[in-house]
Protein backbone atom coordinates (compact mmCIF):
# COMPACT_ATOMS: atom_id res chain seq x y z
CA UNK A 1 0.00 0.00 0.00
CA UNK A 2 1.20 3.51 -0.86
CA UNK A 3 2.84 5.37 2.03
CA UNK A 4 0.45 8.26 1.39
CA UNK A 5 -2.51 6.05 2.21
CA UNK A 6 -1.05 5.16 5.61
CA UNK A 7 -1.18 8.81 6.74
CA UNK A 8 -3.84 10.15 9.07
CA UNK A 9 -6.50 12.38 7.54
CA UNK A 10 -5.13 15.34 9.45
CA UNK A 11 -1.62 14.76 8.08
CA UNK A 12 -3.00 14.57 4.55
CA UNK A 13 -4.94 17.81 4.97
CA UNK A 14 -1.87 19.52 6.43
CA UNK A 15 -0.02 18.32 3.34
CA UNK A 16 -2.67 19.92 1.15
CA UNK A 17 -2.32 23.15 3.12
CA UNK A 18 1.46 23.36 2.94
CA UNK A 19 1.44 22.06 -0.65
CA UNK A 20 3.59 18.99 0.05
CA UNK A 21 0.72 16.69 -0.95
CA UNK A 22 -1.51 17.22 -3.95
CA UNK A 23 -5.20 16.29 -3.69
CA UNK A 24 -4.90 14.88 -7.21
CA UNK A 25 -1.86 12.80 -6.26
CA UNK A 26 -3.62 11.49 -3.17
CA UNK A 27 -6.82 10.62 -5.04
CA UNK A 28 -4.80 8.90 -7.75
CA UNK A 29 -3.03 6.73 -5.16
CA UNK A 30 -6.36 5.89 -3.56
CA UNK A 31 -7.87 4.99 -6.94
CA UNK A 32 -4.96 2.68 -7.66
CA UNK A 33 -5.48 0.98 -4.31
CA UNK A 34 -9.18 0.52 -5.01
CA UNK A 35 -8.52 -0.94 -8.44
CA UNK A 36 -6.03 -3.42 -6.95
CA UNK A 37 -8.20 -4.53 -4.03
CA UNK A 38 -11.84 -3.99 -4.92
CA UNK A 39 -12.24 -7.13 -7.05
CA UNK A 40 -11.34 -9.11 -3.91
CA UNK A 41 -13.20 -7.28 -1.13
CA UNK A 42 -16.18 -5.65 -2.95
CA UNK A 43 -16.64 -2.76 -0.51
CA UNK A 44 -17.94 -0.03 -2.82
CA UNK A 45 -21.14 1.12 -4.49
CA UNK A 46 -21.52 4.14 -6.79
CA UNK A 47 -17.74 4.40 -7.17
CA UNK A 48 -16.92 7.41 -9.38
CA UNK A 49 -13.15 7.73 -9.88
CA UNK A 50 -13.33 10.16 -12.81
CA UNK A 51 -15.61 12.54 -10.95
CA UNK A 52 -13.42 12.21 -7.84
CA UNK A 53 -10.30 13.19 -9.78
CA UNK A 54 -12.18 16.14 -11.28
CA UNK A 55 -13.16 17.32 -7.79
CA UNK A 56 -9.60 16.76 -6.56
CA UNK A 57 -8.26 19.04 -9.30
CA UNK A 58 -10.67 21.78 -8.23
CA UNK A 59 -9.67 21.32 -4.58
CA UNK A 60 -5.98 21.42 -5.51
CA UNK A 61 -6.49 24.77 -7.21
CA UNK A 62 -8.30 26.16 -4.17
CA UNK A 63 -5.49 25.05 -1.86
CA UNK A 64 -2.92 26.60 -4.22
CA UNK A 65 -4.90 29.86 -4.09
CA UNK A 66 -5.19 29.69 -0.31
CA UNK A 67 -8.99 29.54 -0.53
CA UNK A 68 -10.08 26.04 0.55
CA UNK A 69 -13.81 25.38 0.56
CA UNK A 70 -13.62 24.04 4.11
CA UNK A 71 -11.53 22.00 6.55
CA UNK A 72 -11.98 18.77 4.52
CA UNK A 73 -11.43 20.25 1.07
CA UNK A 74 -10.18 17.56 -1.32
CA UNK A 75 -10.26 14.78 1.29
CA UNK A 76 -11.77 11.51 0.05
CA UNK A 77 -14.52 9.96 2.16
CA UNK A 78 -17.10 7.22 1.79
CA UNK A 79 -20.61 7.06 3.21
CA UNK A 80 -22.74 3.98 3.66
CA UNK A 81 -25.18 3.22 0.86
CA UNK A 82 -28.13 3.95 3.21
CA UNK A 83 -26.96 7.58 3.55
CA UNK A 84 -28.53 9.35 0.57
CA UNK A 85 -26.41 11.31 -1.87
CA UNK A 86 -28.18 13.41 -4.47
CA UNK A 87 -28.50 11.67 -7.82
CA UNK A 88 -27.62 8.16 -6.64
CA UNK A 89 -30.28 5.50 -5.93
CA UNK A 90 -30.48 4.10 -2.39
CA UNK A 91 -31.12 0.37 -2.99
CA UNK A 92 -30.94 -0.45 0.74
CA UNK A 93 -28.81 -3.45 -0.07
CA UNK A 94 -31.67 -5.34 -1.70
CA UNK A 95 -32.70 -6.24 -5.23
CA UNK A 96 -36.33 -5.93 -4.12
CA UNK A 97 -36.81 -2.18 -4.49
CA UNK A 98 -36.79 0.07 -7.54
CA UNK A 99 -33.72 2.21 -8.15
CA UNK A 100 -34.80 5.84 -7.88
CA UNK A 101 -32.12 8.57 -7.66
CA UNK A 102 -32.13 10.48 -4.38
CA UNK A 103 -33.34 14.06 -4.76
CA UNK A 104 -31.12 15.47 -2.02
CA UNK A 105 -28.17 14.67 0.22
CA UNK A 106 -28.90 13.20 3.64
CA UNK A 107 -27.60 15.32 6.55
CA UNK A 108 -24.23 13.56 6.87
CA UNK A 109 -23.49 13.76 3.14
CA UNK A 110 -24.59 17.39 3.02
CA UNK A 111 -22.26 18.42 5.86
CA UNK A 112 -19.31 16.60 4.27
CA UNK A 113 -19.83 18.28 0.92
CA UNK A 114 -20.18 21.70 2.57
CA UNK A 115 -16.71 21.24 4.05
CA UNK A 116 -15.19 20.18 0.73
CA UNK A 117 -14.93 16.42 1.26
CA UNK A 118 -15.06 14.28 -1.86
CA UNK A 119 -17.54 11.42 -1.56
CA UNK A 120 -15.74 9.25 -4.10
CA UNK A 121 -17.92 6.19 -3.39
CA UNK A 122 -20.60 4.78 -1.17
CA UNK A 123 -20.19 1.52 0.71
CA UNK A 124 -22.17 -1.69 0.66
CA UNK A 125 -24.69 -3.06 3.13
CA UNK A 126 -26.89 -6.18 3.34
CA UNK A 127 -30.61 -6.29 2.53
CA UNK A 128 -32.36 -3.47 4.41
CA UNK A 129 -29.26 -3.08 6.59
CA UNK A 130 -30.62 -5.90 8.73
CA UNK A 131 -27.63 -8.26 8.92
CA UNK A 132 -24.21 -8.25 10.57
CA UNK A 133 -22.80 -9.38 7.26
CA UNK A 134 -21.70 -8.31 3.81
CA UNK A 135 -24.35 -10.57 2.24
CA UNK A 136 -26.71 -8.74 -0.11
CA UNK A 137 -29.03 -9.48 -3.03
CA UNK A 138 -28.01 -6.19 -4.67
CA UNK A 139 -24.31 -5.72 -3.88
CA UNK A 140 -21.49 -8.21 -4.47
CA UNK A 141 -20.41 -10.08 -1.34
CA UNK A 142 -18.18 -7.84 0.80
CA UNK A 143 -15.26 -9.61 2.49
CA UNK A 144 -12.94 -8.96 5.42
CA UNK A 145 -9.53 -7.69 4.25
CA UNK A 146 -7.81 -9.46 7.17
CA UNK A 147 -8.94 -12.81 5.76
CA UNK A 148 -10.99 -12.87 2.56
CA UNK A 149 -12.71 -16.06 3.70
CA UNK A 150 -14.19 -14.18 6.65
CA UNK A 151 -17.05 -11.74 7.13
CA UNK A 152 -16.45 -8.00 7.72
CA UNK A 153 -19.64 -7.88 9.77
CA UNK A 154 -22.37 -5.37 9.18
CA UNK A 155 -24.53 -3.80 8.42
CA UNK A 156 -21.83 -1.21 7.64
CA UNK A 157 -19.98 -4.01 5.86
CA UNK A 158 -18.47 -2.07 2.98
CA UNK A 159 -17.33 0.78 5.23
CA UNK A 160 -15.44 -1.70 7.39
CA UNK A 161 -13.90 -3.45 4.40
CA UNK A 162 -12.90 -0.14 2.81
CA UNK A 163 -11.37 1.20 6.02
CA UNK A 164 -9.32 -1.92 6.68
CA UNK A 165 -8.24 -2.16 3.03
CA UNK A 166 -6.72 1.33 3.00
CA UNK A 167 -9.31 3.17 0.90
CA UNK A 168 -8.40 6.37 2.75
CA UNK A 169 -8.96 6.99 6.48
CA UNK A 170 -12.49 8.46 6.48
CA UNK A 171 -15.64 6.31 6.32
CA UNK A 172 -19.12 6.68 7.78
CA UNK A 173 -21.62 3.95 8.62
CA UNK A 174 -24.93 3.71 10.43
CA UNK A 175 -25.81 1.81 13.60
CA UNK A 176 -29.15 0.71 15.10
CA UNK A 177 -27.97 -2.33 17.05
CA UNK A 178 -24.21 -2.35 16.54
CA UNK A 179 -23.82 -1.81 12.79
CA UNK A 180 -20.87 0.59 13.16
CA UNK A 181 -19.18 -1.02 16.17
CA UNK A 182 -19.55 -4.67 15.18
CA UNK A 183 -17.85 -4.41 11.77
CA UNK A 184 -15.29 -1.98 13.18
CA UNK A 185 -14.42 -4.58 15.81
CA UNK A 186 -14.08 -7.37 13.25
CA UNK A 187 -11.82 -5.26 11.00
CA UNK A 188 -9.62 -3.40 13.52
CA UNK A 189 -11.14 0.06 13.02
CA UNK A 190 -12.26 2.69 15.50
CA UNK A 191 -16.04 2.90 15.17
CA UNK A 192 -18.16 5.39 17.08
CA UNK A 193 -21.91 5.39 17.80
CA UNK A 194 -22.92 8.75 19.27
CA UNK A 195 -25.67 9.64 21.69
CA UNK A 196 -28.90 9.54 19.71
CA UNK A 197 -29.28 12.85 17.88
CA UNK A 198 -25.66 14.00 18.21
CA UNK A 199 -25.14 13.39 14.47
CA UNK A 200 -28.29 14.40 12.57
CA UNK A 201 -29.67 11.56 10.43
CA UNK A 202 -32.52 11.14 7.96
CA UNK A 203 -34.50 8.90 8.01
CA UNK A 204 -34.42 8.62 11.80
CA UNK A 205 -35.75 5.82 13.98
CA UNK A 206 -35.47 4.57 17.55
CA UNK A 207 -31.78 3.96 18.23
CA UNK A 208 -30.57 4.72 14.69
CA UNK A 209 -27.32 6.70 14.44
CA UNK A 210 -24.62 7.56 11.93
CA UNK A 211 -20.98 7.35 13.00
CA UNK A 212 -17.38 7.38 11.78
CA UNK A 213 -15.36 4.24 11.05
CA UNK A 214 -11.66 5.07 10.82
CA UNK A 215 -8.19 3.61 11.42
CA UNK A 216 -7.51 6.08 14.26
CA UNK A 217 -9.41 7.94 16.94
CA UNK A 218 -8.08 11.23 15.55
CA UNK A 219 -9.51 10.52 12.09
CA UNK A 220 -12.96 10.09 13.63
CA UNK A 221 -12.55 13.26 15.72
CA UNK A 222 -11.83 15.19 12.54
CA UNK A 223 -15.11 14.01 11.04
CA UNK A 224 -17.16 14.77 14.15
CA UNK A 225 -16.61 18.51 13.84
CA UNK A 226 -18.30 18.36 10.44
CA UNK A 227 -21.05 15.75 10.72
CA UNK A 228 -22.46 16.93 14.08
CA UNK A 229 -23.56 20.28 12.63
CA UNK A 230 -27.34 20.69 12.80
CA UNK A 231 -29.95 19.65 10.26
CA UNK A 232 -33.65 20.40 10.78
CA UNK A 233 -34.72 17.20 9.01
CA UNK A 234 -33.84 15.11 12.09
CA UNK A 235 -36.62 15.56 14.66
CA UNK A 236 -34.60 13.45 17.14
CA UNK A 237 -31.46 15.60 16.94
CA UNK A 238 -29.88 17.18 20.00
CA UNK A 239 -29.26 20.92 20.30
CA UNK A 240 -25.98 21.61 18.54
CA UNK A 241 -22.90 21.94 20.74
CA UNK A 242 -19.54 23.12 19.51
CA UNK A 243 -17.43 20.38 21.10
CA UNK A 244 -13.63 20.23 21.04
CA UNK A 245 -13.35 16.77 19.54
CA UNK A 246 -9.55 17.18 19.56
CA UNK A 247 -9.44 17.25 23.36
CA UNK A 248 -6.56 15.11 24.66
CA UNK A 249 -6.86 11.80 26.46
CA UNK A 250 -7.64 11.76 30.17
CA UNK A 251 -5.80 10.70 33.30
CA UNK A 252 -7.66 7.56 34.40
CA UNK A 253 -6.25 7.58 37.92
CA UNK A 254 -9.19 7.32 40.33
CA UNK A 255 -11.97 6.90 37.79
CA UNK A 256 -14.39 3.99 38.16
CA UNK A 257 -14.77 1.65 35.19
CA UNK A 258 -17.37 -1.10 34.96
CA UNK A 259 -16.21 -4.29 33.24
CA UNK A 260 -19.06 -6.22 31.67
CA UNK A 261 -18.00 -9.63 30.41
CA UNK A 262 -21.47 -11.21 30.52
CA UNK A 263 -23.98 -9.76 28.05
CA UNK A 264 -26.92 -11.42 29.80
CA UNK A 265 -27.91 -13.58 26.84
CA UNK A 266 -26.71 -14.45 23.36
CA UNK A 267 -23.34 -15.84 22.32
CA UNK A 268 -20.78 -16.12 25.11
CA UNK A 269 -17.51 -14.27 24.50
CA UNK A 270 -14.95 -16.63 23.00
CA UNK A 271 -11.68 -17.21 24.93
CA UNK A 272 -9.55 -14.97 22.68
CA UNK A 273 -12.10 -12.17 22.97
CA UNK A 274 -12.39 -12.51 26.74
CA UNK A 275 -8.63 -12.43 27.20
CA UNK A 276 -8.10 -9.39 24.98
CA UNK A 277 -10.81 -7.37 26.76
CA UNK A 278 -9.61 -8.41 30.22
CA UNK A 279 -6.07 -7.43 29.24
CA UNK A 280 -7.36 -3.99 28.18
CA UNK A 281 -9.17 -3.61 31.51
CA UNK A 282 -5.96 -4.52 33.35
CA UNK A 283 -4.19 -1.75 31.43
CA UNK A 284 -6.66 0.78 32.77
CA UNK A 285 -6.23 -0.70 36.24
CA UNK A 286 -2.44 -0.44 35.98
CA UNK A 287 -2.82 3.28 35.28
CA UNK A 288 -4.88 3.85 38.42
CA UNK A 289 -8.47 3.23 37.40
CA UNK A 290 -10.76 1.22 39.67
CA UNK A 291 -12.18 -1.60 37.56
CA UNK A 292 -15.40 -3.14 38.88
CA UNK A 293 -17.10 -6.16 37.35
CA UNK A 294 -20.74 -5.31 36.65
CA UNK A 295 -23.74 -7.44 35.69
CA UNK A 296 -25.35 -7.38 32.25
CA UNK A 297 -27.95 -4.78 31.30
CA UNK A 298 -29.71 -7.01 28.77
CA UNK A 299 -32.15 -9.86 29.39
CA UNK A 300 -33.55 -12.53 27.12
CA UNK A 301 -36.99 -10.90 27.42
CA UNK A 302 -35.57 -7.59 26.18
CA UNK A 303 -33.76 -9.11 23.20
CA UNK A 304 -36.65 -11.35 22.15
CA UNK A 305 -39.11 -8.49 22.52
CA UNK A 306 -37.05 -6.31 20.20
CA UNK A 307 -36.81 -9.22 17.76
CA UNK A 308 -40.61 -9.59 17.67
CA UNK A 309 -41.18 -5.86 17.17
CA UNK A 310 -38.62 -5.58 14.39
CA UNK A 311 -39.88 -8.71 12.58
CA UNK A 312 -43.40 -7.28 12.52
CA UNK A 313 -42.19 -3.88 11.37
CA UNK A 314 -40.16 -5.31 8.52
CA UNK A 315 -42.93 -7.67 7.47
CA UNK A 316 -45.21 -4.66 7.22
CA UNK A 317 -42.66 -2.87 5.04
CA UNK A 318 -42.30 -5.91 2.78
CA UNK A 319 -46.07 -6.25 2.37
CA UNK A 320 -46.07 -2.91 0.55
CA UNK A 321 -43.89 -4.40 -2.21
CA UNK A 322 -45.28 -6.18 -5.27
CA UNK A 323 -45.16 -9.97 -4.95
CA UNK A 324 -42.44 -10.24 -7.59
CA UNK A 325 -40.26 -7.76 -5.67
CA UNK A 326 -40.75 -9.57 -2.35
CA UNK A 327 -39.43 -12.72 -3.97
CA UNK A 328 -36.08 -10.96 -4.55
CA UNK A 329 -35.41 -10.33 -0.84
CA UNK A 330 -32.63 -12.36 0.70
CA UNK A 331 -34.28 -15.61 1.88
CA UNK A 332 -32.72 -15.27 5.36
CA UNK A 333 -34.31 -11.83 5.79
CA UNK A 334 -37.61 -12.96 4.30
CA UNK A 335 -37.82 -15.95 6.64
CA UNK A 336 -36.88 -13.81 9.63
CA UNK A 337 -39.48 -11.11 8.89
CA UNK A 338 -42.24 -13.53 7.88
CA UNK A 339 -42.41 -14.78 11.46
CA UNK A 340 -43.77 -11.32 12.28
CA UNK A 341 -46.88 -11.95 10.18
CA UNK A 342 -48.53 -14.11 12.82
CA UNK A 343 -47.55 -12.10 15.91
CA UNK A 344 -50.39 -10.64 17.98
CA UNK A 345 -50.50 -6.81 18.04
CA UNK A 346 -50.23 -6.87 21.83
CA UNK A 347 -46.99 -8.87 21.55
CA UNK A 348 -45.59 -6.34 19.07
CA UNK A 349 -46.42 -3.50 21.46
CA UNK A 350 -44.91 -5.39 24.40
CA UNK A 351 -41.82 -6.13 22.32
CA UNK A 352 -41.33 -2.48 21.44
CA UNK A 353 -41.75 -1.57 25.10
CA UNK A 354 -38.60 -3.59 25.77
CA UNK A 355 -36.64 -0.74 24.20
CA UNK A 356 -37.65 1.33 27.25
CA UNK A 357 -36.69 -1.50 29.58
CA UNK A 358 -33.23 -1.41 27.98
CA UNK A 359 -33.13 2.35 28.35
CA UNK A 360 -33.85 2.11 32.06
CA UNK A 361 -31.28 -0.65 32.62
CA UNK A 362 -28.59 1.24 30.71
CA UNK A 363 -29.13 4.43 32.71
CA UNK A 364 -29.00 2.52 36.00
CA UNK A 365 -25.73 0.83 34.97
CA UNK A 366 -23.96 4.19 35.25
CA UNK A 367 -25.02 4.99 38.82
CA UNK A 368 -21.70 3.84 40.27
CA UNK A 369 -19.25 3.93 37.34
CA UNK A 370 -17.88 6.56 34.96
CA UNK A 371 -17.37 4.25 31.96
CA UNK A 372 -18.21 0.70 30.95
CA UNK A 373 -15.88 -1.66 29.08
CA UNK A 374 -17.02 -4.83 27.33
CA UNK A 375 -16.38 -6.91 24.24
CA UNK A 376 -17.90 -5.55 21.04
CA UNK A 377 -18.26 -8.89 19.28
CA UNK A 378 -18.53 -12.12 21.24
CA UNK A 379 -16.90 -14.15 18.48
CA UNK A 380 -13.67 -13.73 16.52
CA UNK A 381 -14.97 -14.22 12.99
CA UNK A 382 -17.29 -16.26 10.78
CA UNK A 383 -17.53 -17.21 7.09
CA UNK A 384 -18.04 -14.44 4.55
CA UNK A 385 -21.02 -16.22 3.02
CA UNK A 386 -22.99 -16.35 6.29
CA UNK A 387 -25.80 -13.90 7.00
CA UNK A 388 -24.86 -13.65 10.67
CA UNK A 389 -22.59 -15.35 13.22
CA UNK A 390 -25.35 -17.93 13.91
CA UNK A 391 -26.47 -18.06 10.26
CA UNK A 392 -29.91 -18.89 11.68
CA UNK A 393 -32.89 -16.56 11.05
CA UNK A 394 -34.55 -17.98 14.16
CA UNK A 395 -31.63 -16.65 16.23
CA UNK A 396 -30.71 -13.42 14.46
CA UNK A 397 -29.54 -11.19 17.31
CA UNK A 398 -27.41 -13.48 19.47
CA UNK A 399 -24.25 -11.53 18.53
CA UNK A 400 -25.50 -7.98 19.26
CA UNK A 401 -26.07 -8.42 22.99
CA UNK A 402 -23.10 -6.25 24.00
CA UNK A 403 -23.99 -3.46 21.55
CA UNK A 404 -27.76 -3.08 21.08
CA UNK A 405 -28.64 -1.93 24.64
CA UNK A 406 -26.67 1.28 24.16
CA UNK A 407 -28.65 2.14 21.02
CA UNK A 408 -31.89 1.89 22.97
CA UNK A 409 -30.38 3.61 26.01
CA UNK A 410 -28.87 6.28 23.71
CA UNK A 411 -25.42 6.20 25.32
CA UNK A 412 -22.31 6.97 23.21
CA UNK A 413 -20.15 3.92 22.57
CA UNK A 414 -17.17 2.95 20.46
CA UNK A 415 -15.20 -0.03 19.28
CA UNK A 416 -11.42 0.20 19.44
CA UNK A 417 -9.00 -2.58 18.59
CA UNK A 418 -7.58 -4.25 21.69
CA UNK A 419 -5.67 -7.12 20.13
CA UNK A 420 -5.84 -10.04 17.77
CA UNK A 421 -7.01 -13.63 18.00
CA UNK A 422 -4.69 -16.59 17.64
CA UNK A 423 -5.95 -16.79 14.06
CA UNK A 424 -4.84 -13.20 13.42
CA UNK A 425 -8.27 -11.53 13.39
CA UNK A 426 -8.92 -8.17 15.10
CA UNK A 427 -10.78 -7.97 18.42
CA UNK A 428 -12.77 -4.91 19.50
CA UNK A 429 -13.05 -3.33 22.95
CA UNK A 430 -16.27 -1.41 23.57
CA UNK A 431 -16.07 1.81 25.59
CA UNK A 432 -19.40 3.27 26.74
CA UNK A 433 -20.02 6.57 28.54
CA UNK A 434 -23.17 8.09 30.06
CA UNK A 435 -25.71 9.63 27.72
CA UNK A 436 -24.56 12.90 26.09
CA UNK A 437 -20.93 12.38 27.23
CA UNK A 438 -19.72 11.64 23.70
CA UNK A 439 -16.46 13.51 24.10
CA UNK A 440 -15.49 11.35 27.07
CA UNK A 441 -15.61 8.25 24.84
CA UNK A 442 -13.17 9.93 22.48
CA UNK A 443 -10.90 10.98 25.33
CA UNK A 444 -10.77 7.54 26.94
CA UNK A 445 -10.29 5.92 23.53
CA UNK A 446 -7.39 8.32 22.82
CA UNK A 447 -5.85 7.36 26.13
CA UNK A 448 -6.10 3.66 25.37
CA UNK A 449 -4.86 4.13 21.80
CA UNK A 450 -1.79 5.96 23.12
CA UNK A 451 -1.00 2.99 25.38
CA UNK A 452 -1.71 0.45 22.66
CA UNK A 453 0.16 2.24 19.89
CA UNK A 454 -0.80 2.32 16.21
CA UNK A 455 -1.75 -0.77 14.25
CA UNK A 456 1.14 -1.29 11.85
CA UNK A 457 0.20 -4.62 10.27
CA UNK A 458 -2.83 -3.63 8.20
CA UNK A 459 -3.62 -6.31 5.59
CA UNK A 460 -1.94 -6.11 2.22
CA UNK A 461 -4.71 -8.07 0.44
Amino acid sequence: MSELLTLSARDVLNGFKDKTISPVEYMSELTARVEACEPKICALYDYQPEEAIKQARAAEQRWMNGTPMGPLDGMPVTVKELIATKGAPVPMGTAAIDLIPATEDAPTAARLKEDGAIIFAKTTCPDYGMLSSGLSTFHPLSRNPWDLRQNPGGSSAGAASAGAAGYGPLHIGTDIGGSVRLPAGWTGLFGFKPSLGRIPIDPYYTGRCAGPMTPRVDDAALLMATITRPDARDATSLPYEKIDWDAPGIDVNGIKIGLQMDAGCGIDAEPDVRQAVINAAKEFEAHGAEVIEIPPVLTREMLDGLDVAWRARFWGMMQKLPTANRAKILPYIHEWAEAGASVRPTDVAAGFDQTFAMRKACAEAFRNVDFILSPVNPNVSYPAEWASPTNDPAKPFEHICFTVPWNMGEQPACSINCGFSQSGMPIGLQIVAPRFEDLKVFQLARTYENWRGPITNWPEI
